[in-house]
């Protein structure tokens, strides 16, 4: 076994990919999947086979009802916008951003590391092709990282330092596909979509599932996505 990290772990196409680097390079992962109210729970399911199919060392799927506060279309009964193009998706903050999201998911990877003397948690945000979420930025990562270790045992005794990895931020769509695929990544397993069916099928048209088509589309490879006709 390699060192220990946590790994959050969405079953999504970014996440997965992360998952599948963290593993080629010896890591010794404990992924962590949160169920947070969201209005689907296909992401669970991919998340839990993903974990099971890589061998983590553990898999934690923790529970927090973000419902009580709303705010997101993942969590309240706001419709999820469909058929935007790139101009559209690039401007503001959309409303399928979760208030504090990242911050409440670093938290409790952070109290997870500490318990296993983890100094490293991999998260898959990336800068470049997404929907305009503000704890997705570099700026952001830094000051988390900063934060933790100001707050944590080892980094106030000066006995560790924690690192937030996040080896896909500059990468594009395209890129995160084409280096899944050369790590050997089924991307048929993740899922992306913000507004699936019952079934798990995507819809095809919220922001995600046009940045997933997109990536595919660009990296010039078929797209194992099962959408909803």
């Amino acid at each position: 076994m390699g060192k220990p990290a946590v790994l959050l772990l969405s079953g999504g196409l970014d996440s997965t990919t992360l998952l599948a680097l963290a593993t080629r390079d010896g890591w010794s992962v404990n992924a962590l999947t949160f169920r947070y109210g969201q209005r689907h729970g296909v992401e669970i399911e991919r998340a839990r086979a993903l974990a099971e199919h890589y061998h983590v060392a553990r898999h934690v799927v923790a529970d927090i009802d973000l419902r009580q506060f709303g705010g997101s279309a993942l969590t309240a009964d706001i419709a999820v916008p469909k058929d935007r193009d790139a101009s559209a998706m690039g401007e503001g903050i959309p409303v399928t951003y979760v208030p504090a999201r990242n911050t409440i998911f670093m938290s409790f990877a952070l109290a997870w590391a500490e318990t296993l003397n983890a100094q490293d948690i991999f998260i898959g945000v990336n800068a470049l092709d997404y929907s305009g979420y503000p704890d997705c930025r570099p700026e952001y990562i830094r000051a988390f990282e900063t934060m933790a270790n100001l707050a944590t045992r080892a980094g106030v005794e000066g006995t560790a330092r924690l690192q937030i990895r996040t080896p896909l931020i500059d990468l594009t769509k395209r890129e995160i596909i084409a280096l899944g695929l050369s790590l050997g990544v089924d991307y048929g397993m993740t899922t992306s979509c913000y507004d699936p069916a019952p079934t798990g099928a995507a819809c095809g048209h919220c922001d995600a599932c046009q940045l997933r088509r997109r990536g595919f589309e660009q990296a010039g490879v078929a797209d194992p996505t099962t959408y909803a006709p």
